[in-house]
């Protein structure tokens, strides 16, 4: 007995001691992230486009919605196929194939000259989005070691912000080169067809990183795992997480009644209300309007651009403050403390519009903050949870049942934002989205679980009371 103590003690010892290869995960892992750019870029291109497609189509309120959440039907409908098409082909070629969508997406939109040719390749482009926005943080997930899991997923989240940032600095500079019918004309055609640059580079880059070893495993092929297990984690330690693996792909079956089991219900429950508060609490509608907002407040074409532009960067910034944060801090205390900024926020910026102070610098000031708050936590938080809380057999379905859930609360807030401005008025506007984000405050603080530092396998064993 005390042999077999000893062996197993030395080999807990032989695991710790091996580091994982960082600069290689690193890598591969920012590549992968890669397809945030283009989740960024075509989020936020509309921004500062929106206004010259509704002068050139004529575009009612309800069109003016339709511009801009027409790229989140196609999303929704490439987050539906994400699961089933990674699954079946493993998530390297689905990612090309979703890079090759977001080219052809970005080119033929630019081209259009009627309303219904741009919304369709908007939605072309969007089902590549879709598919990046789910399989791009899944692929993290599943090569990244437990303890750093959190900052290479979130890397996803600042490509994403980062390709927010580029496009407002790109629209702004555009506009810049033309006047007002240049712009109806030409202007919104160079935004959107310059997406098919980082598109290419994603594309290119894709072609040389290592397919998902847990993807590998499930597919029956462990000789292909360990050469890129062994690269991450040592000889020991991939020897034992291919056992890991393993072992949570047993009893596994191809039914989706798996993603409802007990235990996994409760996970899947979560994945898909922190999927759907990471839009309903009200980001898109700053990020996509945010030049309308600022016109509204008395500010020209070229000044919204620009304060615009400060929302990018304070996007960025803070993003990366949440990367460093993420796995010392954990999940669950950077999600509590941002969404009580954002909703202390919002209720401010209300009351700003109510009272009539919007010429100062306070609504830019609390938006700012507001943005800040979004970028430390519900921006890269939710993307880290709902790839790393479902078991392996089920992670495919299930965070594909997430992001749908996340691009409906997209849909949702980038379709009703215009006539819910024009009729309810920017007070009762943001005084919805700060209620609505009280709401998100006490699920988190009730329902949501820490995962920091806790490996795949864990995770299942916690949701199934192991």
């Amino acid at each position: 007995m005390a042999v077999i103590i000893n062996n197993e003690s030395a080999q807990q010892k032989a695991l710790q001691s091996e580091k994982p290869n960082m600069l290689f995960v690193t890598l591969v892992s920012i590549v992968a992230a890669l397809g945030g750019i283009l989740f960024g870029f075509d989020i936020a291109v509309v921004s500062g486009a929106v206004e010259f497609l509704q002068q050139r189509f004529s575009l009612s309120e309800f069109q003016v919605g339709w511009a801009v959440s027409s790229l989140i039907v196609g999303s929704v409908t490439g987050a539906a196929l994400s699961g089933y098409m990674s699954e079946r082909i493993g998530r390297k070629k689905v990612l090309l194939a979703a890079g090759f969508l977001f080219v052809v997406g970005s080119i033929c939109s630019a081209l259009q000259d009627t309303f219904t040719g741009y919304v369709i390749f908007r939605m072309i482009g969007g089902v590549g989005i879709g598919i990046t926005s789910t399989i791009c943080p899944v692929y993290n997930a599943e090569i990244a070691p437990a303890k750093y899991r959190g900052r290479l997923v979130a890397l996803n989240q600042l490509a994403i912000v980062t390709g927010i940032f580029l496009v407002y600095f790109q629209n702004s500079w555009i506009v810049s080169l033309g006047d007002e019918a240049w712009g109806v004309s030409t202007a919104w055609r160079w935004m959107f067809g310059v997406g098919a640059v980082p598109g290419l580079i994603f594309m290119l880059l894709m072609l040389f990183i290592p397919e998902s070893p847990r993807w590998l495993i499930k597919q029956n092929r462990p000789y292909e795992a360990l050469p890129i297990l062994l690269k991450i984690h040592g000889e020991e330690a991939a020897k034992q997480e291919v056992l890991d693996i393993k072992e949570s792909f047993k009893n596994e079956n191809d039914s989706l009644k798996q993603v409802f089991a007990p235990g996994i219900r409760v996970a899947l429950f979560i994945g898909v209300m922190l999927a759907i508060m990471q839009h309903i609490t009200g980001i898109n509608a700053i990020l996509y309007y945010a030049p309308v907002i600022f016109k509204g407040m008395g500010l020209g074409t070229d000044a919204s651009l620009t304060q615009t532009i400060w929302i990018g960067l304070i996007n960025v910034l803070f993003t990366i403050v949440s990367v460093w944060l993420i796995d010392k801090a954990g999940r669950k205390v950077l999600l509590m403390i941002g969404t009580s900024l954002m909703t202390l926020c919002l209720i401010i910026i209300g009351a700003a519009f109510k009272m009539g102070l919007t010429t100062g610098p306070l609504v830019l000031i609390m938006i700012l903050i507001y943005v800040a708050a979004y970028a430390i936590s519900l921006g890269p938080i939710v993307w880290v949870m709902i790839s790393e809380i479902f078991p392996n057999r089920v992670r495919g379905k299930a965070v594909a049942i997430a992001s749908m859930a996340l691009w409906a609360g997209d849909y949702l807030v980038s379709q009703a934002f215009p006539p819910l401005l024009s009729s309810a008025g920017p007070s009762n506007t943001f005084w919805t989205f700060g209620a609505i984000s009280l709401f998100v405050v006490f699920f988190i603080w009730r329902k949501v679980p820490e995962t920091k530092g806790r490996s795949l396998e864990q995770m299942e064993n916690m949701w199934l009371g192991k």
